[in-house]
């Protein structure tokens, strides 16, 4: 999927997508920082590491989409949101030779997921319950409470990446990705989990069938 949208992989699943699930969400980012550190200390690639690390990235997005496709029958909406981001600014970092695009690409997402979770709530259409909802079961009133607070969240990640990017090296950035933006996004989790686990409710149907019969 994408390290923007690693949301509730804490708490306990209505349904469990398995123990791949993690290297689909978290891997095509890993592989992108780890090529990116290889390229850059090799002399012959040093120069071009950026754009070789990206093709790389964009390969492993689309191979993560692939791979849920054959083996889970569907595609998450999120990765297939990722999948189009990642490819056209990846894409345009490549084509014009400006890391800038792919750098710019987390804020542009977070934003665009703030705008789709406000504008949803605003038209009484919770995308955050229509993206989570096969997962978990809870009233709409919780459904709107971790939409704005996972809205919240992802402000303070774009303003975030925009200070780090435009502070720092490329190198600084790209190894925050896993050292700081995945270990914020798990710790907003997991301090989330607790009114998720409070508040998650059974299928009437899961519960008939465990139930003991008379």
């Amino acid at each position: 999927m994408t390290e923007e949208l690693t949301p509730l992989a804490t708490a306990k699943p209505k349904h469990k997508g398995g123990p791949n699930q993690l290297l689909i969400d978290l891997g095509p980012v890993a592989i992108y920082v780890v090529a990116f550190n290889i390229l850059q200390r090799i002399e012959a690639t040093k120069e071009n590491a950026v754009y070789i690390a990206t093709g790389i990235f964009i390969a492993a997005t689309l191979a993560a989409i692939a791979w849920c496709k054959i083996k889970q029958g569907r595609i998450p909406p999120v990765l297939i949101i990722t999948g189009v981001i990642v490819t056209a600014f990846g894409g345009l970092t490549i084509a014009l030779h400006d890391p800038t695009f792919i750098q710019i690409k987390p804020t542009f997402t977070y934003l665009f997921y703030i705008v789709a979770v406000v504008g949803s709530l605003l038209i009484r259409q919770n995308v955050w319950k229509l993206l989570f909802g096969h997962a978990f079961n809870l009233p709409d009133k919780i459904w709107t409470i971790l939409a704005l607070r996972w809205s919240a969240f992802f402000a303070f990640q774009a303003v975030l990446n925009e200070v780090i990017r435009n502070t720092q090296t490329f190198e600084f950035w790209l190894n925050t990705r896993p050292f700081v933006v995945f270990p914020l996004t798990i710790l907003f989790a997991v301090l989330n989990t607790p009114i998720v686990l409070k508040h998650h409710r059974e299928d009437e149907k899961t519960t008939a069938e465990t139930s003991p019969s008379a």
